[in-house]
């Protein structure tokens, strides 16, 4: 777990680091990552401490000893075997309730530090008021360093200062609380608001100048200008928005989900279907010389009552006819490959709601396989400890990820189907297991069963 969450936070390192997050909000988001990281990490663990239990009982002879007394590998497997059910359904119930909450957790979260970058909010060329009270300006640059800063500050409501430079540095203060403009050669103009109107006791007006707004200038070669950050603290979405994605939905949602999109589907291909029958003569319930005459006033061309013949038209009448087949049939061609476009995409959703629904069965089935791998592999390699085990499960770790990423691609290219897809991984093992089970059951000798890898081996030493 220590290592998948290395690997997640030096995948997102630039979002958290530098924006003065607080410690609490990054134990957060860790917390619900790792919560999401257990479908890679409970089959490696099955599978290393698998091998290393069977493997240390078979070094030291404690197999040998319990087979001698009249035990089976399967019967010494036991009680392993019901620890292992305990485990996968647990596993079930977690990845089926637990998992789909992290997930739509730590994707909240991570959107909100990703849109907390301060300097994102700082467009070139355009006044930017992403901070309450201030209205930002530069004319270029980015990550930290701007050039032509211009800084209007209202955040007094009886004084304006503005502030220009020809460039500066930008960074949020340690505890997160204040940002900072490390500014170069520039001025400030300060600005208090024009007094009330003051009236003399006989009412009449007392009369001021229309300028008379008192101001303040001052020149800087270096300045650090300090500006609140409190209305840009890290703001929480509402978790709804992200709540109907594949990955955040147990089975039970996934099914009403799937059930939900294949209805709206059929109320679109029959809308559809209605409405290119309606537009067509020739998929009329009645004909042409019994439709109904006009009774809403408006002057309209009657249906002729005799069927139009095309060889008796005029070459014109004919030429206008072939073009406004012409102009229905392109029209009629682009909405049915619109048609196909949206149906292909909506295949494709399913498709992501299968693969996220066959993935939560398929990790609990692989737990009980690489069980089943790894304890027969223990009692045949006869190594226990951190030393071999940790190789072994390695190896075989790296076989079972590269399957099931194979089984995922393939089911989200659409070459196989989703259940073929996320079964692969499982269905390419189960032989595996039952071979390895079958061998360290009846003490078969690998080296002397795959005789021609020791051939081989001779052959190539001499």
């Amino acid at each position: 777990m220590v290592m998948l969450i290395m690997q997640f936070f030096w995948v997102y390192i630039d979002d958290l680091i530098g924006k003065g997050i607080e410690i609490s909000i990054i134990l957060e988001l860790l917390f619900y990552v790792s919560a999401s990281l257990i479908p890679l990490a409970l089959p490696l663990s099955i599978l290393l401490s698998s091998i290393m239990t069977i493997g240390n009982m078979a070094e030291n002879n404690e197999l040998n000893a319990f087979k001698s007394a009249g035990m089976s590998l399967f019967k010494i497997l036991r009680p392993l075997t019901v620890v292992i059910l305990i485990i996968t359904a647990f596993t079930f119930y977690f990845a089926n309730y637990v998992i789909p909450v992290a997930n739509l957790k730590w994707h909240s979260l991570i959107f909100d530090i990703q849109n907390t970058k301060i300097s994102a909010i700082l467009t070139p060329g355009v006044y930017s008021k992403g901070i309450e009270g201030y209205a930002i300006k530069v004319d270029k640059g980015k990550d930290s360093f701007f050039e032509g800063i211009i800084i209007h500050d209202h955040s007094q409501s009886n004084e304006l200062k503005t502030i220009r430079a020809e460039k500066g540095n930008l960074y949020k203060s340690v505890n997160g609380k204040y940002l900072f403009f490390e500014l170069k050669n520039g001025y400030i103009m300060e600005e208090l608001e024009i007094d009330n109107p003051v009236f003399e006791q006989t009412g009449k007006l007392r009369t001021f100048a229309k300028s008379s707004r008192p101001c303040r200038r001052s020149t800087f070669r270096k300045a650090t200008y300090k500006m609140d950050l409190t209305g840009f603290n890290l703001r929480r979405s509402d978790e709804k928005t992200f709540a109907d994605k594949h990955e955040m939905l147990n089975v039970f949602q996934i099914s009403d989900a799937v059930d939900s999109i294949n209805y709206r589907g059929e109320q679109i291909m029959k809308s559809f279907l209605n409405s290119t029958k309606k537009e067509n003569a020739f998929f009329l319930k009645k004909p042409l010389h019994n439709v109904p005459q006009n009774t809403s006033g408006i002057k309209t061309k009657k249906a002729p009552k005799i069927p139009i013949v095309f060889s008796k038209l005029s070459p014109q009448e004919k030429q206008q006819a072939i073009s406004l087949s012409q102009t229905k049939i392109r029209r009629k061609k682009t909405e049915l490959q619109n048609q196909g476009e949206f149906f292909k995409g909506m295949n494709k959703d399913i498709d992501r709601y299968w693969i996220e629904f066959h993935r939560k069965f398929a990790l609990t089935y692989a737990i009980l396989v690489l069980f089943f791998i790894g304890a027969p592999l223990g009692a045949i390699v006869k190594k226990g400890g951190f030393g071999a085990p940790v190789v072994i499960a390695a190896i075989l770790f790296m076989v079972y990820f590269v399957l099931i990423s194979i089984g995922e691609n393939l089911a989200k290219t659409d070459v196989v189907s989703p259940f073929v897809g996320m079964w692969f991984a499982g269905l390419i093992l189960t032989p595996i297991a039952l071979f390895l089970s079958y061998s360290a059951s009846y003490d078969i000798d690998l080296k002397e069963r795959f005789s021609f890898w020791k051939r081989l081996n001779i052959n190539f030493k001499k």
